[in-house]
Parts: C-alpha cells; structure tokens; sequence
C-alpha cells in the first residue's frame, strides 16, 4: 500500500512537472540586421556565420537565417534591413542561457563592426494544436 501511495504521488508530480513545462510559451526570438556594407559578400558572410555560431544552441526548435526578399513591395513590408535571423527557443530559460553562450558572444563580436542598426524582436508564442 506504501509502495502504491509513493507511486501515485510520484506520477502526480511529474505530471503537474509536465503539465507546466507545457504550458510555458516558446520564445520566438527574431533579429533584423541593417548592414554598413550590405553588399551581397556581405549579407552572404553574416547569414553564414549565423550558421555557424546559432543554429545549435540547446532549446533552439527552429533555426534561419536569409536575407531581404526582393520581390515584396507593399506598403506594409518593412525593408530598411539586410539580413534577418529567426530563433524559437523551448522557453525563456533556453533564451536566457542562448544569450550568454560563449558561442553567441563570439557571433557578436565578430560581426558587430558591420552592423548599422540591429532590431530584435522577442515574443511569448504558443504552436497551434497540429505543430506540438
């Protein structure tokens, strides 16, 4: 009866553990780099060391990076950018420690010279029923 009561009591933790984690929102973290130099060499080597030092960060579900697209011209389309990067992190504690990382300090002050302006924008995001 002991061993049947810890283990009800077990299973009830780590179910409202769960229940938690799943509750706490992704972070989708997105960045918009303006460039000094936005020539296409340019865009290319920081899309590429976005590669190489973001895409593997423990927590990180969802990795790009890319460049402006040319063929949106509406009104509503923000082009005062050159290169973008999109990140959607398991939750803020997988940002918070991204931030940190030496391997994201070491993106930064790599490439920082060439950075005219940088936008980011972070947001609480919870995936629609068909993308859990």
């Amino acid at each position: 009866m002991l061993r049947r009561t810890v283990l009800m009591l077990t299973m009830g933790f780590l179910m409202s553990t769960l229940t938690a984690e799943a509750a706490e929102p992704q972070i989708g973290h997105m960045v918009y780099f303006q460039l000094k130099d936005n020539s296409p060499a340019a865009k290319q080597k920081l899309v590429d060391a976005c590669k190489k030092y973001l895409k593997d960060h423990e927590g990180v579900l969802y990795f790009s990076a890319g460049v402006l697209a040319t063929d949106f011209q509406r009104d509503v389309n923000d082009r005062d950018w050159d290169v973008a990067l999109h990140l959607v992190f398991r939750n803020k504690a997988a940002h918070d420690k991204y931030q940190e990382a030496p391997t994201h300090l070491r993106f930064i002050e790599e490439n920082k010279d060439n950075w005219k302006k940088v936008r980011v924008f972070d947001s609480a995001i919870t995936p629609s029923e068909d993308q859990k």
